[in-house]
C-alpha cells in the first residue's frame, strides 16, 4: 500500500503560542501513525517563495493522512496554529 504524506510549509509568527498547537496536535498524529521525516532544519529556497519551517510527515496511507487532517483532534490544533502561524499543507500519495 502506498504511504501518504503531509508536506507543510510554515512561517511561525508567535513561537510561544505555536507550542500549544504542537501539544494539541500530538494526539492526532499518534492516533493516525504519523512519522515525522523532516521537522524544520536547515534548508535552501532554490525556486519560488519559501517559508521558514518545512515539515514532511509520513502516514501509513493517503487515507490516514487525510483522516488525521480531518479529525476533531487535528481540527482543534489547526484552529490554534492559524492564530500563530501562516502556511500551507499538501497531502500527497507516495509510491507503493
Amino acid at each position: 500500500m502506498a504511504k501518504g504524506y503531509w508536506i507543510a510549509r510554515v512561517d511561525v509568527r508567535d513561537p510561544e503560542g505555536y507550542k500549544d498547537y504542537v501539544s494539541t496536535a500530538k494526539p492526532a498524529f499518534e492516533r493516525f501513525g504519523a512519522n515525522f521525516l523532516v521537522r524544520g532544519g536547515a534548508h535552501e529556497v532554490v525556486e519560488g517563495p519559501g517559508r521558514a519551517r518545512n515539515v514532511v510527515i509520513e502516514f501509513p496511507s493517503l487515507a490516514a493522512a487525510r483522516d488525521c487532517y480531518n479529525s476533531p483532534e487535528y481540527q482543534a490544533a489547526k484552529a490554534i496554529r492559524q492564530k500563530f502561524a501562516d502556511g500551507e499543507i499538501v497531502l500527497v500519495e507516495g509510491p507503493a
